[in-house]
């Protein structure tokens, strides 16, 4: 057979031939998309409570200064006392106080703060006993800085009780698991003459 035929028998065979099997190609979109994987009752984000935690935000006023010129020490005690209201109010829990004695504080003083300076206080919660109530607490300065740290524990003790009382259980489950809450900050409105003054939201 001449090449010229040979050569026309090949192609006529190429057109024929199914074509093989190809490499799937990299830029090829898979079949079917794999679901990113999504929390579960059984993961671990979703079977840990977050407990409650507020932030709350002041400015340090004349008379909570010393003849340091800076804050008294004492002064922490009602930031830390006025975030605890916040946190109570937004759980609905207002009425828990006069029944929570305070039996213990303790705080780390870190810097100084001054007249005229804003405030934020975070309180958290960090145990709940059977009648007794852990907090954790932070102070920071304007520029974010810490100013103070410390803790607070409560207890509860139903009215005319002698001793403590355990916590009711929908209370119990509120402080063990509510998360954080909606923080009150300081916020700059112009008052009428153009003075700024500062108002809580």
């Amino acid at each position: 057979m001449r090449r010229g035929a040979l050569r026309e028998r090949a192609r006529a065979d190429a057109r024929h031939t199914p074509p093989g099997p190809q490499a799937p190609s990299s830029a090829q979109a898979p079949s079917s998309a794999q679901a990113p994987p999504s929390s579960s009752p059984s993961s671990p984000a979703a079977s840990h409570p977050v407990p409650p935690s507020v932030v709350v935000e002041r400015r340090v006023e004349w008379t909570d200064t010393d003849a340091a010129g800076h804050y008294h020490h004492s002064t922490v005690v009602r930031w830390v006392e006025a975030a605890e209201a916040v946190l109570l109010h937004r759980l609905g829990l207002s009425h828990l106080f006069g029944s929570t004695p305070r039996v213990h504080f303790e705080a780390d003083y870190r810097a100084r703060l001054w007249f005229g300076d804003t405030v934020r206080t975070e309180l958290r919660v960090t145990k709940v006993g059977s009648a007794s109530l852990h907090y954790a607490f932070t102070v920071r300065g304007q520029q974010g800085g810490e100013a103070a740290t410390g803790r607070m524990v409560v207890a509860h003790s139903a009215a005319h009780a002698t001793g403590s009382t355990p916590w009711p259980p929908d209370v119990r489950d509120l402080l063990g698991a509510a998360g954080p809450q909606q923080p009150e900050l300081l916020t700059t409105a112009q008052a009428p003459g153009g003075t700024s003054c500062a108002s809580q939201s």
